[in-house]
């Protein structure tokens, strides 16, 4: 076992004080510390059981989880064991709901203080040995996830629509001292070079995050983000407490047909990884084949830098990237393959590098090259929108830019993308086809209301069926049916 665990529960159990001892005088809920930290201590051996089964470590690990007022009971590791089996889901425990239920009430904030408390605990946990696992993030996510599920059913996020569950995991919030002055802890002076660093401006975590959510669809993609951004929280903790480091690669794979959100969420990531510190400045790059293949030997190398250096700090998205593996061994884009890979190498610290496109081609670019399958081992798979997510991508798409959908057109949607969706071929364009559709009804719509003499506001805004309508397509329908006999 690494010698890294013989200091690890002293330095966590101050961890654990600072922490708690806050939230008992924020909420003046002395009285709660036996139940804390017993569900605590469950917490952490879910946590590290993610990754495989408990030690004798483990279990003194898990005894130092109590606070100074608590005795610290000498379990057995078969009944610590035996309760994290009985368990196969996180639960909430009940003085949580009390706490939530008292905040609705009261309009306070010590739930969702909770929520940032626990995660703050949970990453350093997830931290303390030296198998940091993606499972282990997850369980973290699961933690979140149910907790502020409460707060909303309980009122205290009524304010916003839907969930935003990493609102406080890795979360771009001030601090817990920062929000709360008055609360002083051992050891929250920080140091003059942090208190700079925080200084600078950076992305907005929460803004990011609620983005992300707020995106129609991909359940499985925002959740594949969520793991990821607890995952590399976790490994920055390690690195402030001179911790051992996994080696992990952060470049990715994004695969799926065209329009289905890949740009997007590279984006948002570029920003999410700046804000935790992954990332110096943010920036998204974009740039297919055009942008790093040039026409001439030799020129496809300085091209390719040029688009490097340009993303230096942030993510460099080549869409289609197989096209580069695609041209025989004598074309130019297997030079600008070579030139990625030594960058990747070089500036891995701030250089983070997405390649997506079809799902076959993309396996095939992949395996094209020994240097792309060890560099990119994380793949995130967008699937095809179906028919109601591209209704709600037009509904939004309206209200965004101010039109306002009649019944009657609002059902004539549903129709044109449940069709779409099940009658769609390989030229099939998700998000994009909604784009064209949105554009087409715009022009019908004017068209439309410029015929009106002195149109309302209500007439600008409002769409109507036959602004969803082709009247080309309709004629053409019409000239094709034959005639009714006399």
């Amino acid at each position: 076992m690494p010698t890294t665990w013989n200091r690890a529960p002293e330095e966590f159990h101050k961890i654990y004080v600072a922490n708690t001892d806050a939230f008992y005088r924020l909420g003046n809920n002395a009285g709660l510390a036996k139940e804390l930290d017993a569900f605590v201590t469950k917490c952490a051996l879910s946590l590290w059981s993610r990754s495989g089964g408990l030690t004798d470590k483990h279990v003194q690990m898990a005894n130092e989880v109590y606070s100074r007022s608590q005795p610290r009971p000498n379990w057995l590791l078969w009944s610590l064991t035996s309760a994290v089996c009985e368990e196969d889901v996180f639960l909430p425990p009940v003085f949580y709901w009390n706490l939530a239920e008292s905040d609705a009430k009261r309009g306070t904030e010590s739930s969702r203080t909770f929520i940032r408390m626990l995660t703050n605990i949970l990453l350093y946990l997830a931290a303390v040995d030296d198998d940091v696992s993606y499972a282990e993030a997850a369980f973290i996510t699961e933690c979140s996830d149910r907790l502020t599920a409460i707060c909303d059913t309980t009122g205290v996020r009524k304010s916003r629509e839907g969930l935003n569950p990493l609102d406080y995991v890795t979360s771009g919030e001030p601090s817990f001292q920062d929000k709360h002055p008055q609360v002083q802890t051992s050891g929250s002076e920080k140091p003059q070079e942090a208190k700079a660093e925080e200084e600078q401006p950076k992305p907005d975590f929460d803004a990011l995050m609620a983005e992300l959510e707020d995106l129609v669809g991909l359940e499985e993609v925002k959740k594949d983000i969520k793991n990821l951004m607890n995952l590399v929280k976790v490994r920055k903790l390690r690195e402030a407490n001179d911790l051992p480091v996994p080696p992990m690669s952060l470049h990715m794979v994004f695969l799926g047909n065209p329009g289905t959100g890949k740009t997007t969420v590279a984006r948002l990531l570029s920003g999410l990884y700046a804000a935790i510190g992954v990332l110096s400045k943010g920036q998204l790059v974009e740039v297919d084949r055009s942008g790093l293949v040039a026409g001439y030997v030799g020129q496809t190398a300085i091209k390719t830098q040029e688009v490097i250096k340009s993303a230096m700090g942030g993510v460099l998205f080549i869409d289609e990237a197989y096209s580069l593996s695609s041209g025989g061994e004598n074309d130019f884009g297997r030079e600008a393959i070579e030139t990625l890979l030594k960058a990747m190498e070089d500036h891995r610290d701030d250089l983070i590098v997405i390649v997506a496109g079809y799902t076959g081609p993309m396996e095939n670019f992949i395996n094209s090259n020994p240097g792309l399958e060890s560099r990119f081992n994380k793949y995130i798979f967008f699937p095809d929108y179906n028919g109601e997510q591209l209704t709600a991508m037009f509904r939004k798409r309206c209200e965004k830019n101010g039109y306002a959908l009649s019944e009657e057109a609002d059902a004539a949607a549903v129709a044109f993308f449940t069709q779409l969706y099940e009658e769609r071929s390989d030229n099939f364009g998700n998000g994009r086809d909604v784009r064209n559709a949105f554009e087409d009804m715009v022009v019908r719509q004017s068209n439309r209301v410029a015929a009106m003499d002195k149109p309302s506001k209500e007439d600008l805004m409002a769409v109507l069926p036959e602004d969803l309508e082709d009247p080309e397509e309709d004629e053409a329908e019409t000239e094709d049916k034959p005639e009714a006999e006399s």
